[in-house]
């Protein structure tokens, strides 16, 4: 069963309850008020017998006086004390139950004689009981073509209800059609760039729907887009080293003969373009973890983590210094994972520092800046230093795949941080990587000043130098 089906028989079933409810709501009134106005001409009658003089005709029954034209015939009955029954002259065989309660308050109770439904009202009079009987006839009439009106009433609600709530219906899940045509579109052609019309007010549940499926697409699209360019860029990127490792192992393996220097080169050629495909790997591994599940972060010392990636970078970068100026900061996150965001930090400073040039690597409340004294950034490649593969003019000669700063940023924005790129006034680049700390870093600790000796005298009064690693 279909969705609008579904809810149109929920809104054609709401109807008949609600409809259903108020007629027996309006007839058990309406009954109500007929049956009161019974009671009361009973109570009326009876006030009338018991002040007036009770006559008997000569067969022993009650004179009953003459009624006005429109007016019910009453049934009158007298119940003596001794347990005689007389009966009223228009009663003829008709002879009503005395409830036992009677003789202690008035009693109204129905009765049904020879097929006649009646209405009694009985009351104590001195030692005797007054039964005072209306029949119903035409109430229950009434009430009959009552409840087949209100029963045709409710029957023809349901009916409209059902064919208006197809309509309503119809207008009202119109955006759930939308969607759904949207959806079996995308899924028949791939196309993530389709959306469904919203409706004019977003406030409801619908247009909340439709706007919330728009953005998934939206995002859904920048996401297979974003692994399109990924997968071509990384293809593009590939193809070098493995043509030319290809190229070199052809010539190596084809047995002809080569000069040693040649073939010395064309070796160190092969080691070089696999550790640049290793490289390579290695990124496109670290920017496959983007979209999954959230690591368990520790807290870590970040300034203890900063001082260790510069040792590791050290070896790498001989012809710089890097003077690290740390104060202690703890923040959350994966070790792992900052480190190497750090590392590339400092390898991308180091790439692009002149020969014995410093490095400055400062570490306080959770953000790391690494601020090196090359060329900088060109206005126009600030904007896409984050970017996958992204390569400036500059770089497109040199060694390197373009994912470095790339990782670094997708290492900040997992750990809910940024990482920013400006140039210095004073020339160079400037690179800082924010991260929320995860509360006041513990004070260092402070060790006593060891036991001096004569010669240690001498060296503590030479003027201290500047803290340098490299």
């Amino acid at each position: 069963m279909t969705f609008r089906r579904r809810l149109s028989l929920a809104a054609a079933l709401a109807v008949a309850v609600a409809v259903a409810l108020a007629s027996t709501v309006a007839w058990f009134v309406v009954r109500g008020q007929l049956r009161g106005e019974v009671d009361d001409a009973l109570v009326a009658r009876a006030g009338f017998f018991e002040h007036a003089r009770i006559e008997l005709t000569p067969q022993g029954r009650i004179e009953v006086p003459p009624i006005d034209p429109g007016q019910r015939v009453t049934y009158i009955q007298v119940r003596t004390g001794d347990g005689r029954t007389i009966t009223g002259a228009n009663s003829g065989d008709v002879v009503f139950e005395i409830p036992p309660e009677a003789t202690k308050g008035p009693v109204f109770t129905d009765e049904r004689i020879g097929g006649v439904h009646f209405r009694t009202y009985s009351e104590p009079v001195g030692d005797a009981v007054l039964t005072l009987a209306l029949p119903l006839t035409d109430v229950d009439q009434a009430l009959k073509r009552l409840a087949l009106i209100l029963l045709l009433v409710t029957a023809g609600g349901v009916a409209l209800a059902v064919v208006l709530g197809g309509g309503v219906t119809a207008a009202a899940a119109a955006p759930v059609a939308r969607l759904t045509e949207a959806a079996e579109a995308v899924r028949e052609t791939g196309d993530l760039s389709l959306r469904i019309e919203e409706p004019a007010s977003r406030e409801d549940e619908l247009g909340r729907l439709a706007a919330s499926f728009n953005a998934m697409l939206g995002a859904l699209e920048v996401s297979v887009n974003s692994q399109r360019r990924l997968v071509a860029d990384a293809s593009h990127e590939l193809r070098t080293p493995i043509t030319s490792i290809r190229t070199n192992i052809d010539l190596l393996a084809s047995g002809r003969p080569l000069a040693d220097g040649d073939r010395e080169r064309m070796m160190r050629d092969v080691t070089d373009q696999l550790e640049e495909l290793t490289t390579i790997l290695n990124d496109l591994v670290e920017l496959a973890r983007d979209g999954e599940p959230e690591l368990v972060a520790t807290e870590v010392r970040l300034d203890d983590l900063v001082r260790d990636a510069v040792e590791r970078a050290e070896p790498h970068a001989r012809h710089v210094r890097y003077v690290v100026d740390a104060a202690p900061s703890v923040v959350l996150g994966d070790p792992g994972r900052l480190s190497r965001a750090v590392v590339n930090l400092l390898d991308n400073a180091a790439k692009w520092s002149p020969i014995d040039a410093e490095i400055d690597v400062g570490v306080s409340d959770g953000v790391v800046t690494v601020r090196d004294h090359g060329p900088g950034f060109a206005t126009e490649d600030l904007p896409h230093v984050f970017d996958r593969f992204y390569r400036s003019a500059a770089a497109r000669g040199t060694a390197g795949s373009g994912l470095g700063l790339a990782i670094v940023r997708q290492v900040a924005e997992s750990h809910g941080g940024r990482v920013t790129a400006e140039n210095a006034p004073e020339g160079g680049a400037i690179v800082r990587f924010e991260v929320p700390e995860a509360g006041p870093a513990p004070e260092p600790a402070e060790e006593a000043p060891p036991e001096q000796t004569p010669a240690d005298a001498e060296v503590d009064e030479a003027p201290p130098a500047e803290t340098t690693v490299g």
